[in-house]
């Protein structure tokens, strides 16, 4: 290290010195002069910063932050430092946008010194204090119009949750087909197709058919097996499991007999819904059973062409419920739920009796009859030109 070098080291450590010991005016000079070599290190600028603040001089404090951020903007202590300096003047939204950035760059590390952490924990009350603010300005400037947010369409209410931070975006990611241009829609509605009344007007029929099946055990097989029939969803352990059960009425394209006449009123209320006809993968039908204390782990469908229905039918009164998106949906007996598992998605049952629900997939509404002729042939030649044996739909 050259002469200059060790007195520049030195000068440095003088420097923290001062401004640790309380003397702020020959911690500023000596900072002031460090920082005027060609080489200095950036955050010298920070020491200055500290420096001019503890003098008071604040248009010069953030002078030298903003120098030091100029040249290492992801410098966590100058980003803290700047949002406290903006707080303080009372520039309330500069503070939050330097204090999400800290929180963003503090996320990258697992520890913090304790200076850091105080400035990060400061950070955090801030940036809560003014969401909640902006929260509260926007929901009274919406009251002041003579609008009622509780009594607006769900997906505003989604809108809301997504600009204050409580729920996250998804978006359809299916493993497999992929088709622009569909909505991005986590739950459909059961008003908004014609064939469900019919379809749970015969709740009660196909239970009982359920029952019979229920009889024989051995009639379910776990819905996840290991002969690769299946993209199982990462990380579980319900693989040749049948803690997650199937019964099948169709088996991706192939019309079970047994089923067929064990089930018949399942068989026919299945008619009157507009299911894929696509040889060795669709249609889908069949009892899915999850035992008590069984979740099902996050994952994506494999194609997002076709919507999966629900019908409860044997289910403890809040056993669980299934989540799509940021939404999360509990079962009702009789009642569908229809959704897009091309979309994250999981699902649980908290209860000490087993959840079965009637499965079948449904073509999405928004396609044309040409474009489902077109995506049945891509689809069927895709799975002959590779040799794939039917790929499993992901089910909840």
């Amino acid at each position: 290290m050259t002469e200059s070098a060790i007195d520049r080291q030195k000068m440095i450590q003088q420097a923290i010195g001062a401004l640790q010991s309380g003397n702020s005016f020959q911690a500023r000079g000596l900072f002031e002069k460090i920082v005027q070599f060609p080489d200095a290190d950036p955050t010298a600028w920070l020491g200055l910063a500290f420096a001019c603040a503890h003098q008071g001089d604040a248009q010069a404090a953030l002078a030298a932050v903003d120098r030091l951020l100029e040249l290492e903007p992801d410098n966590l202590r100058g980003n803290i430092f700047k949002a406290d300096h903006l707080q303080h003047t009372g520039d309330t939204r500069g503070a939050l946008r330097y204090y999400q950035a800290a929180l963003q760059l503090a996320a990258r590390t697992a520890s913090h010194p304790d200076d850091v952490l105080e400035g990060l924990q400061r950070a955090q009350e801030a940036c809560k204090q003014l969401d909640s603010e902006y929260q509260d300005f926007l929901l009274r400037r919406l009251k002041d119009e003579g609008l009622d947010v509780g009594s607006s369409s769900l997906r505003f209410r989604q809108s809301l949750d997504i600009l204050f931070g409580k729920a996250d975006v998804y978006y359809q990611q299916p493993r497999r087909f992929y088709f622009p241009g569909l909505p991005q829609i986590q739950f459909y509605e059961r008003e908004d197709f014609d064939w469900v009344e019919s379809v749970e007007a015969q709740t009660d029929v196909i239970r009982d058919e359920l029952h019979n099946v229920l009889k024989d055990a051995s009639r379910f097989s776990p819905y996840l097996e290991s002969d690769g029939s299946h993209l199982s969803p990462s990380g579980t352990d319900l693989v040749d499991n049948d803690d997650w059960g199937a019964y099948y009425l169709w088996h991706y394209g192939d019309k079970s007999a047994e089923a067929e006449e064990l089930c018949p009123a399942a068989f026919k209320a299945l008619e009157a819904v507009p299911q894929p006809d696509i040889p060795g993968q669709a249609p889908v039908a069949l009892f899915s059973k999850l035992r008590p204390k069984t979740r099902i782990p996050p994952h994506n469908g494999m194609v997002n062409v076709r919507l999966i229905c629900h019908l409860p039918l044997i289910l403890r009164e809040n056993c669980g419920a299934i989540r799509v998106g940021n939404e999360a949906r509990p079962w009702v007996e009789g009642e569908l739920l229809i959704f897009d598992d091309s979309m994250l998605h999981e699902a649980w049952n908290d209860s000490d009796s087993e959840r079965v629900v009637l499965l079948f997939d449904i073509w999405r509404p928004e396609l044309t009859e040409e474009e489902r002729a077109l995506v049945t042939t891509v689809l069927t030649a895709a799975r002959h030109y590779s040799g794939e044996a039917a790929q499993g739909t992901s089910e909840s």
